[in-house]
This record gives C-alpha cells, structure tokens and sequence, in this order.
C-alpha cells in the first residue's frame, strides 16, 4: 500500500524539500499546501493519509488548524517544528493537541545529513500512517493534586532512598509520560527517563512536565544525586546512566555514538540501571517505534528489577512495549491509565517485605 502525503508548509523551500526528502516506493506526496485554508480544501479532494504540518504560517496558524482538524476530521499529523524555544513550546502543545509525532525543520549541511534526515522523516511518516490515534479529547489521567494521596500509606524512607524507577518512551511518548507522572504521588523513589527528543526540545519538555506533576522533573545534567520525589529527563545530546555511590544514585552523562540510532538511548540507561540497581528498581516501556530498550529491559528483569510495559490499545504506536513483551522483559502489561497506580501498588507491596 502506499502512503499519501499531504504537505502543509509556507515555505516553498521546505515544501520541496520535504517532497523530494519524502521519495519512496511506499509514500507518495499528493499535494503541498502553503496554508491551511487550501490544506482544508485539498484534504477534501486528495483524502491523504498522513499530513506534515507547520505550525507558523499565515491566514490561519497550524496549532488551531490542528485542533479543528482533530476535531472534525482526526487523522495522522506529523508537526514540521523549528528548533527554537518557542519552536519546541509549540511542539509540545500540538503532541497534546493529537498530533503523532514531529520532525525538527532541517540543520543539515552535507549530503550525509539530509540523507539522514530525509529517513527520519519516512520513519516518522510510515510510523503515523500506522498509528493508533489519540486525539485531544482522549481520557487522561487527571493530574494528581497535593493530598490526593494521603488516604494510602506513605512509602518508608528506605523504600524510596534504595529504589529507582526508569521509563523509556519514544512516538507517543511525551503525552503517555505526562499520564504516569501526573499519576504519582510527589512521595516516590526518584525517577530517571528517556524519551527519544532532539536536545532543542527537552528543556522545554521537563520544565512542561514539572508544571503538571507533583514530582520535581528537570533535564538531567549529570553528576546530579537522585532524590526521592524528583524525575531526570535525559537530555537530548548524551545518553543518561546512573550510578550508585556511598550517597545514593548519581546520573551520569555520556555523549557517545547513538545506540539503536538514537542518542539517548533507552537500552544505555536500562543497561546503567540492571547493573546498578537492580532488584532495587522498577521499569517502564512506553508507548514507541522501534525495539530500543527491551534487549536492556530484560536484563533489568534478570537482575530481579520488576517491569511493566504499556498496552498496545493505549499505545500511539506499539512498538517498543511489544518488543520487550515478545521477549519476556515484562512483569505487567497494563493501560496508559494504570500504570502509575500498578506501580504505586508495587512499590507498596515491597515495602511490607
């Protein structure tokens, strides 16, 4: 089958960059818009499958034409974002508003890096043509507030010192991480994540993420000893791992070569975490493309750490949690919405032991 294209850019530049970038036997562009009043128009004659959007154009602004389009006619969209603070802040408000994934606007300066990027955005496309949609409307956990927890026992000292808590998440996976961390109490071992962003974005994605949650969350810059109530986000440029010492865990950073083409990888951090950690941990795999984590996973697991993984009816495309199922990483299986409260029940039952 072949995939159709519609792209939405008001640069003719980038709409024949992203023509030419999206060439391929199995994807076919039928049609480039330069604003969303004729996207509107042409999504009614081309019926494509996929749209690439961008969100700064005139006549009318990519984010409300998202929104409208989620509402009135859902289908998959893979945002085209510049790199700026701003670029990423709307980035993330279109992930919230339905869109699958997004793709920076291009910083390639060789052959090599536009032939590199022209892939990464066929991945992105073939990955929202098959993904399962969630549009904004989609049942969230809502956010946990101050007291929402206090009728359940606390945690003791011991329990949230020792333990750790990892996630990896890839497409999908910045609203399913804001799902499990707006479900936590602020009283939990600290929490060490990977979620597949270019490093533009991820300051912008941990300050979005400790504006909703209880947990402290902030972008990990290493050296950084790992407190109960806090969440580290690795930084999109290096890879994050953690290490234990006399005072407690500490993350580490490594700017080293991707790992299952992506930098930071998922499997270095489980990889940190079973060998430091673990029986003393809990994982999580959610919603992503691709296997990256659950070779890693299951080594947590051997190391006696307990997992869970997403499911795949909640999941923005069922990737990496079948990955790790399909090889026997995983404890649990469980939905988006009952992550957080399965985890909280585990880390309770340890705590009797």
């Amino acid at each position: 089958m072949t995939i159709k294209v519609l792209i939405v850019d008001d640069s003719p530049v980038m709409r024949a960059l992203l023509t030419e970038a999206l060439d391929a036997p199995d994807i076919k562009v039928v049609g480039a818009a330069p604003d969303p009043i004729v996207a509107r128009e042409m999504i009614k004659t081309l019926s494509p499958d996929v749209l690439t959007l961008d969100v700064e154009m005139p006549r009318m602004d990519g984010l409300d034409f998202l929104g409208r389009l989620m509402r009135l006619r859902p289908m998959p969209v893979v945002m085209v974002s510049s790199s700026t603070e701003r670029g990423s802040e709307n980035t993330l408000q279109a992930l919230e508003l339905g869109a699958v994934d997004y793709v920076p606007k291009p910083r390639a300066d060789t052959p090599a890096q536009l032939r590199q990027y022209a892939e990464d955005v066929r991945e992105k496309v073939r990955a929202a043509y098959s993904a399962r949609l969630h549009p904004a409307s989609r049942a969230m956990p809502a956010p946990a507030r101050p007291g929402e927890h206090t009728s359940l026992p606390p945690l003791s000292q011991r329990t949230l010192d020792r333990h750790l808590i990892a996630i990896g998440a890839s497409t999908g996976g910045t609203e399913a991480l804001r799902a499990v961390l707006c479900s936590l109490p602020r009283e939990v071992p600290g929490v060490v994540m990977v979620q597949h962003m270019p490093d533009t974005f991820t300051g912008s994605f941990a300050k979005r993420l400790d504006s909703l949650a209880l947990l402290t969350v902030v972008e990990a810059q290493g050296g950084e000893r790992i407190l109960p109530g806090h969440a580290y986000l690795a930084p999109g440029h290096s890879h994050l791992r953690v290490k234990r010492t006399p005072a407690g865990f500490v993350t580490e950073l490594e700017a080293s070569a991707p790992v299952n083409r992506h930098r930071p990888s998922v499997d270095v951090l489980f990889d940190s975490v079973a060998e430091q950690a673990g029986a003393n941990a809990s994982g999580i795999m959610l919603t992503g493309m691709g296997k990256d984590g659950a070779r890693a996973m299951l080594a947590m697991k051997k190391a006696g750490a307990w997992n869970i993984g997403q499911d795949k009816d909640s999941c923005v495309v069922y990737g990496m949690p079948r990955e790790a199922a399909e090889i026997g990483a995983l404890n649990e299986v469980a939905s988006l919405n009952e992550i957080g409260p399965r985890l909280m029940a585990r880390l309770r039952l340890l705590d009797k032991g």
